[in-house]
């Protein structure tokens, strides 16, 4: 069995309501792509993780939708362009898309991940490339949390460089779960996982199952409810972004134990003093490392002054 894709090129104003439309109509995936990739008026459109961009296409915009080959592909653009409101149908073109072994050619993009000194994060398809190593089985998938973002590998190198035996960690906005599961990996005790998608709850508590972690894992009302609804840690991380980071202050810094430790990440290097500002009432931060422009942010509840930052290889700050 083959595909077929439609090519239109619209305006931006119409871009997204097509798009739907396309899908009710028939079509079995549409995407959206700047028109004028490749030329000098081409548009990058940026966004944090987690956050889509305020605009989610482009002045001159190419909505590719794929059909079975079978299909009638002028009826689906005929429909999806009277439920949008528009005079007439578009303008398209089509290509055929030949047969192949989508899974195979999915997993060929995702490979293992080295992060720090002993980390490696694997896919299910993976051997590990050193089985000696604290490896994490974990799939690519819908939560966000695989080791490839600079605000995870920091995270996840903090918890490496300050291994707690014995201690308690809350992982909040936890996505897939692969910083609770790297601290319990590491000999944490009591490790607790919050986020406010039930489905990287659902995620989480797989891909702990999968690395036989044992960890609670909540939604926000849920946590509160539970045994931990009072507990402090003596390490909480929070890779989120930097505007819920500041709005949490206050909850945050308050689940830190007395000489606990405070992570945060999500964080562009830019937004590091105004974030730090929101936690300075209830604790110190400074900047422990930054990786491709993003920060993590550390302190230690009780301290009088902002951690040091980690040292670079040849020993500078």
């Amino acid at each position: 069995m083959g595909w077929t894709e439609v090519v239109i090129e619209i305006a931006r104003e119409h871009a997204e309501g097509l798009s739907d439309a396309l899908m009710e109509a028939g079509a079995l995936s549409v995407s959206v792509e700047d028109a004028d990739e490749g030329t000098e008026d081409e548009k990058p459109l940026f966004g944090e993780p987690g956050m889509v961009p305020k605009e989610a296409a482009w002045d001159h915009s190419r909505v590719v939708a794929l059909t079975d080959e079978d299909a009638d592909q002028a009826a689906i653009v005929a429909e999806a362009a009277s439920v949008i409101g528009l005079q007439q149908a578009p303008a398209f073109t089509t290509r055929s898309v030949a047969d192949a072994d989508w899974v195979r050619l999915t997993q060929s993009q995702f490979e293992p991940i080295h992060i720090g000194k002993n980390i490696w994060v694997v896919p299910s398809w993976h051997e590990a490339p050193d089985p000696d190593a604290l490896i994490l089985e974990v799939d690519p998938g819908l939560a966000f949390g695989t080791g490839s973002h600079p605000t995870t590998r920091l995270c996840m190198e903090w918890l490496e460089a300050h291994p707690a035996p014995g201690k308690s960690v809350l992982d909040y906005g936890c996505g897939s779960g692969i910083l609770a599961m790297v601290a319990k990996k590491l000999g944490a005790a009591g490790v607790s996982g919050v986020d406010i998608d039930e489905q990287a709850i659902e995620s989480a508590k797989l891909n702990a199952e999968r690395n036989r972690c044992e960890i609670d894992f909540y939604v926000p009302d849920d946590f509160v409810a539970s045994k931990h609804g009072e507990e402090r840690f003596d390490i909480v991380v929070a890779n989120i972004l930097s505007s819920p980071l500041k709005l949490m202050a206050p909850m945050l810094s308050s689940r830190v134990a007395e000489g606990g430790n405070l992570i945060l990440s999500g964080v562009l290097a830019r937004q590091a003093e105004e974030v730090a500002a929101a936690y300075a009432p209830f604790i110190k931060l400074g900047v422990w490392a930054e990786q491709d422009g993003w920060v993590a942010l550390h302190g230690q509840l009780g301290a009088e002054r902002a951690p040091e930052p980690r040292a670079t290889a040849d020993g500078s700050k």
